[in-house]
């Protein structure tokens, strides 16, 4: 389906901008605007490479793709099948915020939601100059009435690169400062999740949701590994189960003090993709994998980063404090505004890829460094030097 018939499909209207860059390359953003039937908005960034499209309706982004590629890593989505043409649901790359899991009863008489307001909420495009030097930019606005907050996201799709680069400033509103948190909530699913599908950190230490929280790093699991109803379970892969019984869960864990940056790929060698986060740990110091089977079958994997590891209310985050040596929330002063960032990519891979096993950003180029013994193999991508 083309642009003029996905207009025609929301009959309403669709408004396509397009911007040049560089001689070589058209920058496309296309925004379509559809009924009230279907209160919702697609923005559309893309480039040479790739394509990214964002939900208004929860800010969702929905798709992350190589332009040549009709596999989207992102394209998962909960609880579609049980709501109105008019509620948002979760899918793709959500925003938990300002809450990472359930509100406590008192807060959901309040109409608070499971993972804070921001993933349901409706998000606003607010800048849609489109060209900023050689990078196509975005920016949108998200309020939060009932947690006094609002949070600015800035999208930068770097030329002709599979580079995303994210920007939200996340501004307390209130009259009062309070604790927060905020955790970024990539979400995978078939066909680019399947039992072959190959998840790699630099992340340390962790425990599994629902267990006994560890007292030191002596008595915690070390990644990939969780200690899962009694099992040491490998999370790097996630296996059918003939069964056929639901399941879910969740498992957290903190990096290397000294690390600078923090990252997570999924790397698919059946469809040759991989997708891939990377930030720095001092803004998101924790990361949290969600894997969930349906029908016995892999269905979901989360590669959650952010800065909680307790997936719990408010009331217990503050009683427990800290796990790990590392807090379970932040505080955000008064009218106070924070910034955190962080960047996505994709890349092409071989259908013999074993993994990544390191990453390292020198000077704005990442290095992924194959999981192969002998001669591992190093892909290279430019994300430039301002992230």
């Amino acid at each position: 389906m083309n642009a003029d018939d996905s207009a025609r499909s929301c009959k309403v209207s669709a408004r396509k901008v397009r911007l040049y860059g560089f001689p070589t390359t058209l920058l496309v953003l296309l925004l379509l605007v559809c009924s009230p039937a279907i209160a919702d908005e697609e923005l559309v960034l893309s480039n040479e490479s790739v394509q990214v499209s964002v939900a208004s309706s929860g800010g969702g982004i929905t798709e992350f793709r190589f332009i040549d590629r009709a596999v989207n890593p992102l394209n998962w989505e909960m609880g579609r099948e049980s709501a109105s043409n008019d509620e948002p649901c979760l899918r793709g790359h959500f925003l938990c915020l300002d809450r990472w899991g359930a509100p406590s009863a008192a807060e959901v008489e309040n109409g608070m939601t499971f993972h804070g307001e921001a993933a349901y909420a409706p998000w606003r495009l607010v800048n849609r100059e489109g060209f900023a030097g050689s990078h196509l930019e975005a920016e949108m606005v998200c309020e939060l009435p009932i947690a006094q907050m609002t949070v600015r996201r800035l999208m930068r799709l770097e030329n002709n690169q599979a580079v995303l680069v994210v920007r939200e400033r996340i501004t307390n509103t209130g009259k009062l400062g309070r604790i927060y948190n905020v955790v970024q909530h990539p979400s995978i699913a078939p066909p680019f999740l399947d039992p072959d599908t190959i998840v790699d950190s630099n992340a340390q230490y962790g425990f599994v949701q629902g267990s006994r929280v560890p007292e030191s790093v002596a008595a915690a699991d070390l990644w990939p590994n969780a200690t899962i109803q009694g099992e040491l379970v490998d999370l790097s892969r996630f296996q059918n189960d003939e069964s056929g019984t639901p399941y879910s869960d969740v498992s957290t864990f903190i990096f290397d003090a000294s690390s600078e940056y923090g990252w997570v790929t999924a790397s698919s060698p059946n469809t040759g993709l991989l997708l891939g986060y990377l930030w720095r740990v001092e803004a998101y110091p924790w990361l949290a994998i969600w894997r969930a089977r349906s029908n016995g079958r892999v269905a979901a994997r989360g590669l959650e980063f952010g800065t909680t590891g307790l997936h719990q209310p408010y009331a217990e985050l503050v009683r427990v404090g800290r796990i790990l040596g590392r807090s379970l929330y932040e505080y955000i002063d008064a009218n106070e505004t924070l910034e955190k960032s962080y960047i996505a990519f994709l890349l092409k891979i071989p259908h013999d890829f074993q993994g990544v096993a390191e990453i390292n950003n020198n000077d704005g180029i990442l290095e992924l460094i194959e999981r192969r013994d002998p001669n591992p193999r190093v892909f290279s991508l430019e994300v430039g030097t301002q992230f």
